[in-house]
């Protein structure tokens, strides 16, 4: 497998994604690879529910395609992606990791307070999600980012309508405020997951913000690759 790449399912968007988004193969020191899944627009995939059926088939073809080209392990650039995580898994036979959901049973294990969820929209991450990814609704505090104006307008609008002028440090600013106000509102937080897979940018920032150690999808991708292929490490 000295070939091998990390293989990231990616939606169909048209903002940037700068270094540290789960969707730039520049974020990992190791091989990765985009695969766009056509159709898969932010307003479709962030629901509390799977994609529809003929989206879900083409997330599972996008991932067979994937193992076919050579890549030891799977992730995607949406957190929403939970509630199909078990059907993904199973068309493929390297591991597949969608969202940083999947991580809550880890940090749950590591901390007896609350768990902070950071999420591209607190609507949307409701008991289906929350299932998919076992997950106790009463054992995290959720903040959503969906009411911040150039959170919105860049992530979850239609691809036809979203912002291309990504400011990195508006939007750090914009998180991180979020964060704190997560805080404020439960200080027993002790840890954070970043559902949104554009928000690994700005973990450096929320770690200091917070003073918490701060979970997401890149680093459990490392994980996943040293354990298939450590010579890619």
């Amino acid at each position: 497998m000295t070939n091998a790449f990390l293989g990231i399912l990616s939606l169909d968007t048209a903002f940037e994604r700068i270094k540290g988004d789960i969707g730039n193969p520049d974020t990992y020191p190791f091989a990765a690879r985009i695969h766009v899944v056509t159709g898969a627009d932010s307003q479709v995939i962030v629901q509390d529910a799977p994609p529809p059926p003929a989206l879900l088939a083409a997330f599972v073809d996008a991932a067979r395609t994937l193992e076919a080209q050579g890549a030891a392990a799977i992730v995607s650039t949406c957190g929403f992606l939970i509630t199909s995580q078990d059907h993904i898994a199973r068309a493929v036979n390297i591991p597949v990791m969608v969202s940083a959901l999947s991580l809550y049973p880890m940090v749950r294990a590591t901390t007896a307070g609350k768990i902070g969820i950071l999420t591209a929209s607190q609507p949307a991450l409701g008991p289906n999600a929350l299932a998919a990814a076992g997950i106790d609704r009463d054992a995290v505090a959720i903040a959503g980012l969906s009411h911040i104006p150039v959170f919105a307008e860049t992530f979850l609008a239609r691809k036809s309508q979203q912002r291309s002028d990504l400011d990195p440090h508006q939007m750090e600013q914009a998180v991180v405020k979020a964060a704190l106000a997560l805080q404020t509102a439960h200080p027993d937080l002790t840890a954070v997951i970043l559902e949104c897979g554009n928000l690994p940018p700005y973990a450096p920032a929320l770690r200091r913000a917070l003073g918490l150690p701060v979970f997401h999808l890149a680093d459990a991708a490392a994980h996943l690759m040293a354990a298939q292929n450590p010579a890619s490490m």
